[in-house]
């Protein structure tokens, strides 16, 4: 890191250019691939499961595996029972909203007491 604080500005700038030219490509390639032709069906369906995977693996990590020395976490009662919540009422109400307020509000209460 302190490599970068010897920078001028030139190279800061270059910097710059060069990020805006990596985030760029990958959102502007399959836009302009998928604008001149159909998107075939079985891909939206599969689409349709990215998310909740993503969500899911997120949710995993952060519940099971210790960030510090990314061992496996057991005993993280508060945040176990707070997501089988979770899941039960996103399941029952299909709401985002009431999903994540049950969340927030199991993981505070059952932290307090457990």
């Amino acid at each position: 890191m302190s490599a970068v604080n010897n920078w001028n500005s030139t190279q800061h700038f270059w910097l710059i250019i060069f990020g805006f030219v990596v985030a760029f490509i990958p959102r502007f390639v399959p836009l302009m691939l998928f604008t001149k032709q159909a998107i075939p069906e079985w891909f939206n369906e599969w689409m349709k499961f990215v998310p909740t995977s993503l969500f899911t693996a997120l949710v995993v990590k952060d519940i099971f595996i210790d960030s510090s020395s990314y061992a496996l976490i057991l005993n993280n009662y508060a945040l176990m029972i707070s997501a089988v919540m979770v899941i039960f009422v996103a399941y029952r109400t299909r709401s985002m909203v009431v999903s994540v307020i049950v969340g927030l509000a199991g993981v505070f209460l059952l932290s307090m007491f457990l």
